[in-house]
């Protein structure tokens, strides 16, 4: 196994006077695909933010590779959602008024990186998730998978060493859901991205790497899906 790409240890976080992580742990590893599954409420959410820098825990450790990054400041954690870090959502959050070459490369625009070199580098994505001749078509001119698809790439366009995914096919039926499924992994493995995906979906957890349950605020491993999914080329 290679080395992680992200351990979060031991990590408390309290709403007011409501605990909702309580001593989590977690850990991913390159190329791993690693879900987080429990009952509403019970902290999959906010463990997610906690890693990706969005919240600072109240206690406990977040390691980014060889960096500790909780402790950072809002704005050097914010720095680092824009580079190091991707994210996919349930429904896209692509921009209505943008094409989706416009929406792929915003994360590089944001950045500094010219927009003729940042359009070039995120048109280089949409043949490799099943987009090509899609480059200017409007969300709303998408299927839902085809956004998902968009949001995938806009996620990846950085090279990140670490992607969220928070309930990323809660708004697909479950054929497309289990292709985005098939895509996310593949490319995990491609790039050697670690891969989070919170996640209420059985099936959804059954074709990552790992399972990590999470229940009244504390992690423990569900296990290692049977047949979990393969590198695929999109």
């Amino acid at each position: 196994m290679t080395r992680p790409v992200l351990r979060g240890v031991g990590i408390t976080h309290r709403f007011g006077a409501t605990t909702v992580l309580s001593g989590a742990d977690i850990v991913v590893h390159r190329g791993e695909v690693v879900a987080v599954t429990g009952p509403s409420g019970s902290g999959k959410s906010t463990l997610l933010h906690c890693l990706a820098g969005i919240l600072a825990p109240a206690e406990g450790e977040v390691w980014l590779g060889a960096d500790r990054i909780e402790g950072w400041s809002e704005a050097r954690r914010t720095a680092l959602r824009g580079s190091r870090l991707g994210f996919v959502f349930q429904f896209g959050q692509l921009l209505p008024e943008l094409p989706a070459v416009e929406n792929v490369a915003l994360p590089l625009m944001l950045g500094g990186m010219r927009r003729t070199d940042a359009t070039a580098r995120a048109a280089g994505w949409f043949p490799h998730l099943g987009l090509a001749g899609l480059e200017g078509r409007r969300p709303g001119q998408l299927s839902g998978g085809q956004e998902q698809r968009v949001a995938i790439a806009r996620a990846l366009v950085t090279e990140p060493e670490v992607v969220f995914a928070d309930e990323p096919t809660g708004a697909l039926d479950s054929a497309t859901g289990q292709r985005i499924m098939e895509l996310l992994a593949g490319l995990a493995t491609r790039t050697g991205t670690g891969v989070v995906v919170v996640t209420h979906d059985a099936e959804v957890a059954d074709r990552c790497h790992r399972v990590v349950g999470i229940r009244d605020g504390r992690t423990a491993p569900v296990g290692v899906a049977e047949s979990p999914v393969a590198a695929v080329q999109p």
